[in-house]
């Protein structure tokens, strides 16, 4: 027998006697000590090691691996591009030239101009992991200020780069997470919100308390920077801000955790000793800023509209609400206010529409979109003359449109040249009942003519959760996989956002069960439609989608072949005891509350293996720098699946290092994460890999 077709011997976890008491039960917690910093802690460190070393040796003995690293390798090598950022005549954007770690930024001058690369992450780190988070111009073009993330952390700095000569300004700001950069109207400096420097070695534990809003001032350092606004008094409260379009005002949102319930407060910038003026309070509904023309200020809501509305509100002498586009049948996903007009983004079951309105809410016309798919960008000034927009499918790769206000014609700006055909695969979306009736749809690509007679192996794939909506989206990994000849499908279940409000609140707290129960009904979907069989399917999510995954293993072992939770949150009685942990309770409730410590205690993917199943083969993947979902999750649920007779099928936890949660991974890192991951579901979905 291969060492690949069974269970490899695990290392030996040791177990603690951890326990507590959760309103009268007592609950074990014998991992207790892999919450642990693996970069701090020794034995943790000596632990994952271990566990690597196991892995590692088991995925490289896979059948057809190196294949699988090469072809992707190949598939992701093409140009690719981000959405522009146009400020005065400059036009910014993000280009890969296709291996690329990451992304490089580029401007030029004008739709015509040469682009000429203005910062290259690539140069930060030898590793690759150092990252342009994000970017932000001054409101000429002349000034650059950008995030910088290094190995994969929330933790952010800001640097400036002036985007004439590419010198990179002194000024540096640290200690920067959950934060825009929002510039003064004459470029002086710009608002961010940051929290106090954590205590020496405390940065990856960091609870985040007292976030405040400060203003920077070109040229000072960061301890010059003033305070704008905070509330100590209330220190888990966080702060985005964003200078209104005419300049006058700093449109200040308030938040306290994933749900969007804000509070709106509006600072007058030419009278900095006025009071703040509240304008939303109670934390009841979403009031997003959008733009402010005409003398108004336009805000998108949730109010008296689940499935969300437009309204204004005087710039001048702000409080009364005015409706300027109301809630429609579909739901509202975005809006920006270019060059005197409305784009309103809609979800017409999970795809995309753009409608065009006047500013007082007048219908005027519809974009014209390339296509069945998700678009998405539409940002600038509402004095602009253009505007920019991306375009993508399942299928399609993502174009760059040039939108032009005026006339209403559009011409592509950026569009990349493929290894591939994409019109070789077929898409298609069908609605499946979940266990209460509720229709779900969902997605499902694959290769045009094949054949489907027996059964594909599939991989199935959802998130679940905190108003996220999952639209149609390139891939270059899973068209890899369905280029192998399996199928990919995505469910769009409850807990999203895709239709509303109502939706979202339906798969969260104490209806978080509809979110498993949705993801189980569209395996018994596809087993019943002739798609896959049993034996066939995998199953993918990542973060809360990891959570899913761990969960409806649990629930139905007999319904997989082979799961793949990533940097998921796996112990729902503790995750509110670490870094941003504690904003989650608006989805997943407070385990300090009886209701919802039962409900979570139902459903935890740690406390829930069940002894004597035959479980489906299990890859977990996470990061020993992650201090979103701290790695802890993953290695206690790893060591108690290693425990637990649950069959011969192997139990495995992948552990990068200098990863995060995945935002700024670098592409090297990707490609070898991805080619383990369908080497080990093509092994145990039956997905024959060609050989060299």
């Amino acid at each position: 027998m291969k060492n690949h077709d069974t269970k490899p011997a695990y290392p030996v976890t040791k177990t603690v006697a951890e326990a507590d008491d959760f309103f009268g039960v007592s609950v074990a917690d014998p991992y207790r000590w892999l919450e642990a910093d693996v970069r701090e802690d020794d034995e943790v460190a000596a632990w994952v090691k271990a566990q690597n070393d196991v892995t590692f040796a088991y995925l490289e003995s896979l059948p057809g691996r190196a294949e699988i690293k090469a072809r992707l390798k190949a598939l992701w090598d093409y140009e690719k591009f981000l959405l522009p950022v146009k400020k005065g005549e400059r036009i910014f954007y993000r280009r890969n030239d296709g291996l690329q770690n990451q992304y490089v930024l580029y401007v030029q001058d004008g739709g015509e101009g040469a682009p000429r690369v203005l910062l290259d992450p690539n140069t930060w780190s030898e590793d690759g992991a150092t990252a342009l988070s994000a970017y932000y111009p001054s409101p000429d073009g002349s000034l650059v200020a950008y995030l910088v993330q290094d190995g994969g952390s929330d933790w952010m700095t800001i640097r400036v780069v002036d985007a004439s000569t590419r010198a990179v300004l002194e000024d540096r700001i640290d200690w920067v997470k959950f934060s825009g950069v929002s510039w003064a109207k004459d470029g002086s400096g710009f608002y961010y919100s940051r929290y106090p420097e954590p205590e020496a070695g405390g940065a990856f534990e960091s609870l985040n308390l007292y976030q405040a809003v400060y203003f920077h001032k070109i040229g000072d350092a960061q301890d010059k920077d003033r305070l704008i606004y905070d509330r100590p008094e209330r220190p888990e409260e966080g702060f985005s801000a964003a200078v209104s379009s005419d300049g006058k005002t700093l449109v200040v949102t308030v938040w306290k955790g994933t749900d969007s319930r804000y509070e709106v407060v509006l600072i007058d910038l030419a009278h900095f000793a006025a009071e703040p003026e509240e304008i939303v309070s109670g934390f009841e509904h979403d009031y997003s800023y959008i733009a402010t023309a005409s003398g108004r200020h336009f805000f998108f809501t949730d109010k008296d509209a689940p499935k969300g509305r437009l309204v204004s509100t005087s710039a001048d002498e702000p409080g009364a609400w005015e409706e300027v586009i109301p809630e429609s049948e579909h739901v509202l996903s975005g809006v920006n206010i270019v060059g005197g007009r409305i784009f309103a983004h809609y979800m017409e079951d999970v795809k995309s529409a753009v409608r065009l309105f006047a500013l007082d809410g007048a219908s005027l016309s519809e974009v014209a979109l390339p296509g069945v798919g998700s678009a998405g960008g539409f940002g600038g000034e509402p004095d602009d003359e253009e505007t920019f927009y991306s375009f993508e499918s399942f299928n399609r790769p993502p174009t760059i449109y040039r939108y032009d206000i005026a006339s209403g014609e559009q011409f592509v700006f950026r569009e990349p040249e493929t290894p591939f055909d994409p019109s070789e695969y077929e898409v298609r979306q069908v609605f499946y009942p979940s266990k209460d009736g509720t229709k779900i749809p969902m997605f499902i690509a694959h290769k045009k003519g094949l054949d489907l007679s027996g059964g594909a192996p599939t991989l199935l794939y959802a998130y679940g959760g905190f108003n996220v909506s999952v639209t149609p989206a390139f891939s270059v990994t899973r068209l890899q996989w369905m280029e192998m000849g399996g199928v990919f499908a995505l469910a769009n279940i409850r807990g999203g956002g895709e239709y509303g409000k109502a939706w979202h609140d339906a798969g969260r707290l104490l209806n978080k069960q509809n979110v498993f129960d949705d993801f189980i009904a569209a395996g018994e979907y596809l087993f019943a439609e002739g798609i896959t069989a049993k034996e066939k399917l995998a199953i993918q999510g990542g973060s809360n989608g990891g959570l899913l995954v761990g969960a409806v293993i649990n629930q139905r072992p007999d319904l997989f072949a082979a799961g793949l939770p990533a940097v998921g949150v796996m112990d729902m009685l503790r995750f509110n005891k670490f870094t941003a942990g504690r904003f989650w309770v608006d989805d997943y409730g407070d385990p300090g509350e009886e209701a919802h410590f039962k409900n979570l205690h139902a459903y935890s993917p740690c406390h829930n293996i069940r002894e004597g199943e035959d479980y489906p083969a299990i890859l977990i993947t996470t990061a020993d720098t992650d201090d979103r979902v701290v790695p802890g999750h993953s290695f206690k649920y790893a060591a108690a699946l290693q425990a637990a007779d649950i069959g011969s099928r192997p139990h495995l936890i992948r552990i990068e290092t200098r990863a995060g949660h995945g935002s700024g991974k670098p592409t090297d890192k990707i490609i070898e994460e991805y080619a383990d991951m369908w080497a080990f579901i093509a092994r145990w979905t039956g997905l024959k890999v060609e050989r060299n």
